[in-house]
C-alpha cells in the first residue's frame, strides 16, 4: 500500500524549501509534488497555501518527524 503524507505550508517559498529538506533529511526515492491549494473562494494568489505531497512507498516514515519539519516553516502535516 502507497501511503501518501500531505504537509501544510504557507507559501511557496516555504513549500520548496520544505520539498528539498525531505528529500535530503529522509532520503526520498522520489521528489515530493508541489500543489497550490487555494483557499475557498479566494482567487488571489496571496491567499494559497502550499501543499508538499511525500509518497511514502513503504511506510517507513516516521509523521511526528514530517510535522515537525512542517512546523519549522509554520505549517503541518495532514491528518489522514
Amino acid at each position: 500500500m502507497n501511503v501518501r503524507h500531505v504537509l501544510v505550508l504557507p507559501d511557496r517559498d516555504a513549500a520548496e524549501e520544505v520539498a528539498q529538506e525531505a528529500l535530503d533529511r529522509f532520503g526520498l526515492p522520489e521528489e515530493p509534488q508541489l500543489v497550490r491549494d487555494a483557499l475557498a473562494g479566494e482567487d488571489d494568489a496571496e491567499d494559497a497555501q502550499w501543499l508538499v505531497v511525500v509518497e511514502d512507498p513503504r511506510e517507513r516514515l516516521d509523521t511526528t518527524a514530517l510535522d515537525d519539519l512542517a512546523a519549522e516553516y509554520e505549517g503541518w502535516l495532514e491528518a489522514p
